[in-house]
């Protein structure tokens, strides 16, 4: 592992660690309003304008990728990741034996919902690949409605018969 993703690992990890729970809700709505300018900026009208149609293909496949730089290994380890990207507030609506179906939702998601071009393709591909990793079978991930009462449902699907060979594995996650 590089020092640069060793070092921006160790920060998620303790960005995630610490909940803040000395800030004001007051202090933590300006620092949501200042960051999510920025990150407004980027998502929903930079890399929209600079990947054009492949915006979600790409986000979805970037997705994974950041999965495997960031390995979580519970569902809650996903939850507390989607928190500390500041991705909105990811929880379990169903739980199937070879499915989950997730919701995000919060302000950002809200307020994403108001640009033409926002895509959740990314938030959905690191679910994907972080399920995969979890249960050692191929997994996507579908948006299944876009938006539904201000929040983004997130269909995870697996196949038991479909596992991935052990040094496909290792070798994908040594990264």
């Amino acid at each position: 592992m590089s020092n640069l993703q060793t070092e921006s690992q160790q920060e998620l990890e303790e960005t995630m660690e610490t909940s803040e729970p000395n800030v004001t809700a007051e202090t933590e709505r300006n620092l949501d309003h200042v960051s999510y300018f920025g990150y407004s900026l980027l998502r929903d009208v930079l890399i929209p304008e600079l990947l054009g149609d492949e915006t979600n293909t790409i986000s979805y496949w970037a997705g994974k990728h950041l999965a495997r730089k960031y390995p979580l290994n519970t569902m809650d380890e996903i939850v507390a990741f989607f928190k500390a990207a500041s991705w909105g507030t990811l929880t379990l609506a169903k739980k199937d034996k070879y499915s989950l179906e997730l919701e995000l939702s919060g302000d950002v998601v809200s307020k994403r919902f108001q640009q033409e071009t926002c895509s959740f393709h990314l938030e959905s591909g690191f679910v994907a690949e972080q399920i995969q990793r979890q249960n050692n079978c191929l997994t996507e991930a579908y948006l299944t409605h876009k938006e539904k009462n201000g929040k983004v449902l997130i269909s995870v699907q697996w196949d038991r018969k479909d596992i991935l060979p052990t040094e496909t594995r290792a070798e994908r996650y040594k990264k």
